[in-house]
């Protein structure tokens, strides 16, 4: 087969997972598994992949769909126990001090919060958490998990104290042939790693900056009683303030504290300005805006999940700050166990996992259940049931709600992330093809020549849509992007910096991202709806980011220590 007849093959299950769920609008429970049989009958008879290491890759999806519904669960489980605890009540009522617009909670609730919990902890958690959280504040559910999708953008490069760079870019390049070159030239490899870093936030930086406002103008355009984008532009300037709170202080973090600290450091300087601000009404627009009244939601907006004030009559009244206490928890012990290294050492030391599963080398895959965010959620509800002081039968009421909500979750899951892994390790193969998601980024490069800069962020972004996630992407990627740049005499640094900044945005939509998310609200099948309002900012941030490559590139000539030593 050609080259072009391949690349077609690998974007097949992406095609057809686009048709299935934006183009007829099926649910993801029905579109799904179609896919992951596509996917798995072009592995075995287009790539020669063998069966046993299809049946492993497999085997290693329902591995990881066993800790994504772990985060799931987690998530669904602290919101069900603020519910019967009061403390969604209170925050509620908080909120009434700061201001009852709803785009501000957005910008607040989802934008900055949200991408604290992605700076602490990444794996879709802040989509998980947020979109849950929108909903108790009276948000439309679909409304809730278009905006927490959007939070999976500007912080996702440096979520998990880093992890996309640390792990991702680190084990996505050939480090140490590398390092021999740029010693020859008098460098070392945390300089040139640390370049990517600082050019990883500035890049997002600049692109970031509008997240804040396009999330906000999509929520009102879409979920708005008139569907006007002017009442969404009516708050630029406090949306522009937001997300210049949030890009300063987290470019200055990438640059020059590297990739573990900037999305937390960005979403902590942000909320510790931006909430006061919005308390006095600083740069606010004169008009409060809401959804329309609930009664009028198409039933499309509406989730399973319903949070009733009224839950909670005959309880004592619970403080504001008691009521935030439970995620202020959240993010201490989120960033400690990433931070603190006996903490981290003890969380860890707790695995199952299965190596080199049915025997195939680098197929992999353990769960841990106290380091992931599921783990971290549950010690937060057991803290918060003492903290609010709540009854056994609250708790158990609790608990039963949230593992009712996983099983469709869980459905969906079981076919998309094997299909993921598939694509991923179809490079071990009788037929001697690189792995499906490098063939397409090969098709890309081919077909653009001198403008591939332009594209970079795509390849990315594609490869976050299939995995989704920006470490696997990087994984898979990043050498790619280095050796394109060098073909083309361009900086390596700045290329395999564009291919992290790609790999964020794809994230907003990634399939099995917006499943996770859509489980916590109770949304399951209406995946397809999500993916055709996200769309629009993932475009808006890869052109962006592609405008920016070509500017480096051929108007300042951007150098790294590679090409100067070359």
């Amino acid at each position: 087969m050609t080259d072009t007849t391949l690349a077609f093959l690998a974007f097949t299950p992406l095609i057809l997972a686009g048709v299935l769920l934006i183009g007829l609008r099926l649910p993801a429970r029905t579109a799904m598994p179609a896919v992951y049989v596509v996917t798995a009958l072009i592995a075995l008879f287009a790539w020669d992949m063998s069966f046993n290491r299809v049946l492993a890759s497999t085997f290693q999806g329902l591995i990881l769909t066993v800790a994504i519904l772990w985060i799931i669960f987690g998530a669904i489980l602290l919101l069900n126990t603020l519910k019967h605890s009061g403390g969604i009540k209170a925050i509620r009522n908080g909120f009434s001090g700061i201001s009852p617009d709803r785009r501000v909670q957005a910008l607040i609730v989802a934008w900055l919060f949200g991408c604290f919990i992605e700076g602490a902890s990444g794996f879709g958690t802040p989509a998980a958490v947020a979109a849950p959280l929108m909903v108790a504040l009276g948000f439309p559910a679909l409304a809730a998990v278009v905006v927490g999708m959007m939070i999976q953008s500007t912080p996702v490069s440096f979520g998990a104290v880093g992890t996309p760079i640390v792990v991702g870019v680190t084990g996505g390049i050939n480090r140490d042939g590398i390092t021999e070159t740029l010693e020859a030239g008098g460098y070392t490899w945390l300089e040139y790693f640390h370049l990517i870093s600082a050019e990883v936030a500035i890049v997002h930086g600049i692109v970031g900056v509008f997240m804040p406002l396009i999330m906000v103008v999509i929520m009102v355009r879409f979920f708005g009683a008139n569907k006007s984008w002017k009442e969404g532009l009516d708050i630029t300037p406090f949306a522009l303030f937001t997300g210049i709170c949030f890009v300063v202080p987290y470019m200055l973090a990438g640059a020059l504290l590297g990739p573990e600290f900037p999305s937390m450091i960005g979403a902590g300087v942000g909320l510790a300005i931006v909430v006061p601000a919005a308390r006095r009404g600083f740069l606010l627009p004169k008009k409060t805006w809401d959804f329309p009244d609930r009664q009028s939601w198409p039933d499309e907006w509406i989730g399973k999940l319903e949070i009733k004030l009224d839950d909670v009559v005959g309880k004592a009244p619970i403080s504001t700050f008691m009521g935030w206490v439970p995620y202020v928890l959240l993010a201490v012990i989120l960033v400690a166990s990433r931070t603190v290294e006996p903490l981290r050492e003890a969380l860890t030391s707790i695995a199952f996992g299965w190596s080199n599963i049915l025997g195939e080398s680098g197929v992999s895959g353990s769960i841990q259940p106290l380091y992931l965010p599921g783990g971290i959620l549950l010690m937060v509800v057991m803290l918060t049931a003492v903290l609010h002081r709540m009854r056994l039968g609250e708790l158990r009421a609790a608990f039963s709600e949230s593992s009712r909500t996983l099983l469709g979750a869980g459905f969906v899951l079981i076919f998309t992330i094997p299909m993921v892994r598939i694509l991923i390790n179809s490079g071990v193969n009788a037929a001697d093809l690189v792995s499906m998601p490098v063939a397409m980024a090969q098709f890309v490069a081919d077909g653009v020549g001198g403008v591939y800069p332009f594209f970079a962020p795509a390849v990315g972004g594609l490869g976050a849509f299939i995995a989704g996630s920006n470490t696997v992407s990087n994984l898979m990627l990043s050498e790619f992007q280095f050796n394109v740049a060098q073909q083309l005499g361009l900086s390596t640094a700045m290329m395999v910096a564009l291919q992290a900044v790609g790999a964020a945005a794809g994230n907003m939509i990634a399939i099995h991202n917006v499943v996770a998310a859509s489980a916590t609200v109770g949304l399951l099948g209406r995946e397809g709806i999500t993916i055709r309002k996200t769309i629009l900012p993932t475009i808006y941030y890869l052109v962006f980011a592609g405008v920016i490559a070509m500017v480096a590139f051929y108007v300042i000539g951007v150098s790294d220590p590679l090409l100067r030593v070359g």
